[in-house]
C-alpha cells in the first residue's frame, strides 16, 4: 500500500532530524518548527537530549515553542528525571522559553542544586521565569545556597537569576554576606552590588567584593 504523501514527508522530516550532516538536521528542525505538527513533538524532545550541536539544539527548542504547550510541556517535564544531564538541561531551557507556569512544580530543589553546572544554570533561568507570584522569596532562599559555586559563567548566571527576582533577594543576600566561606561572601556582595548598580558590570562587582571581603567589611559598609 502506498503511503500518503503527507505521511511520507513526516517520515522524511523525522529521519532528517537524525541525519549525520549537521546542516540537514538544522534545516529539518527549522522545517518542523515552520509547520508545527504534534506528531513531531516526541522526536523533538528526544533529539534535544542527544543533539551534539548547540545551534541545532536551539532550533529544536524553537521548534518546540511553536507547538501548543499542552503537547510539549508533559514530555519536557518527563525529561527532568532523566539520568542524562543534557536531557535535563535542554528540557529546562525549553520550558523557560515556553514559559508555561504549569511546569513550575517540576522545578525541584534537586534541579536547582543539580551537581551538573549546566543543569543547575538552566534550572535557575527556568525558575525565575516560571515562579508563581508570592513564591519568589522561597526560590531566593534556595538560590542563595548556591552562592560561591563554580566558575565565572556559573556565578554570573546565579547572580542574574537572583537579581531577576527583585527586592525579595535582599534579606537572603544580606545573610550570605556574613557566610563563613569567603567565596560565598564575595559572590553575595558582588550580586548585591549588581542589584544596586546594574551598569557596574560583573567583573567590577567581583573585584570590589574581593576587596570588601579582604578588608573584613560587609557589603553595606563597602
Amino acid at each position: 500500500m502506498t503511503m500518503p504523501e503527507e505521511d511520507t514527508r513526516t517520515v522524511r522530516a523525522l529521519r532528517a532530524l537524525e541525519n549525520a550532516d549537521v546542516s540537514v538536521r538544522l534545516k529539518a528542525a527549522l522545517a518542523v518548527g515552520t509547520t508545527p505538527d504534534p506528531r513531531f513533538v516526541g522526536k523533538l524532545v528526544e533529539r534535544c537530549a542527544v543533539e551534539p550541536e548547540f545551534y541545532v539544539r536551539e532550533m529544536l527548542t524553537w521548534a518546540l515553542t511553536r507547538h501548543p504547550s499542552s503537547t510539549t510541556v508533559p514530555g519536557l517535564v518527563d525529561e527532568l528525571g532523566s539520568e542524562r544531564a543534557q536531557a535535563r538541561s535542554q528540557a529546562l531551557h525549553t520550558l523557560s522559553k515556553i514559559g508555561d507556569r504549569q511546569a513550575w512544580p517540576a522545578i525541584t530543589r534537586a534541579l536547582l542544586t543539580d551537581a551538573d553546572d549546566e543543569v543547575a544554570r538552566s534550572a535557575w533561568r527556568a525558575a525565575v521565569v516560571l515562579v508563581p507570584d508570592g513564591e519568589e522569596t522561597g526560590l531566593a532562599g534556595v538560590l542563595v545556597t548556591q552562592l560561591g559555586r563554580g566558575e565565572r559563567e556559573t556565578r554570573l548566571s546565579l547572580s542574574r537569576a537572583l537579581i531577576a527576582l527583585g527586592e525579595v533577594i535582599t534579606p537572603a543576600l544580606r545573610g550570605a554576606t556574613a557566610d563563613a566561606d569567603p567565596r560565598v561572601r564575595q559572590h553575595a556582595i558582588a550580586t548585591e552590588q549588581l542589584w544596586r548598580d546594574p551598569d557596574a558590570g560583573f567583573e567590577s562587582a567581583v573585584e570590589e567584593a574581593k576587596r570588601t571581603v579582604a578588608l573584613g567589611t560587609s557589603g553595606e559598609e563597602g
